[in-house]
């Protein structure tokens, strides 16, 4: 992501990484590819330089396809989006670290420091859970650097 223009991605490193997953997935016939990912550290709010959005116009550039941007990670408008999509659909999910229940921890509007709440934090995993019937972690990349 260029520091002057969020918008613009100067590294497509990690996206490249996914592609082969992603293209298996739909060469072998799931319906849809839901993809969650996270960008920066909003601490638990939406800070739109860190929005998804210009991953998903990338994505769409790579796969050759329409890649449908979700402006949340979770919620019922998500649940609807992901519940019965068009066959071959690839769903890109809004950062979930707009959400301070992605890593139980933040920092408040004041610059306090915050915690997330357990019921909300349940409420989201739950929510979450219902966007797919099998869960993929491709984040090797990101997680053994």
């Amino acid at each position: 992501q260029d520091k002057k223009d969020p918008s613009n991605i100067t590294n497509t490193q990690r996206i490249d990484a996914a592609l082969p997953t992603i293209k298996y997935c739909l060469d072998k016939g799931c319906k849809s590819v839901v993809l969650c990912s996270h960008l920066g550290r909003p601490d638990g709010s939406r800070v739109e330089k860190y929005s998804l959005a210009p991953v998903a116009k990338c994505l769409e550039g790579k796969l050759s396809m329409p890649v449908n941007f979700l402006s949340d990670c979770c919620g019922p408008e998500v649940e609807a989006a992901c519940a019965d999509p068009a066959p071959g659909s690839v769903i890109l999910l809004e950062n979930c670290r707009f959400h301070v229940e992605e890593e139980g921890k933040g920092v408040d509007q004041d610059g306090n420091k915050t915690k997330a709440d357990k019921g909300k934090t349940a409420e989201f995993r739950a929510s979450i859970a219902k966007l797919a019937d099998i869960y993929c972690s491709d984040a090797f990349g990101t997680a053994h650097r």
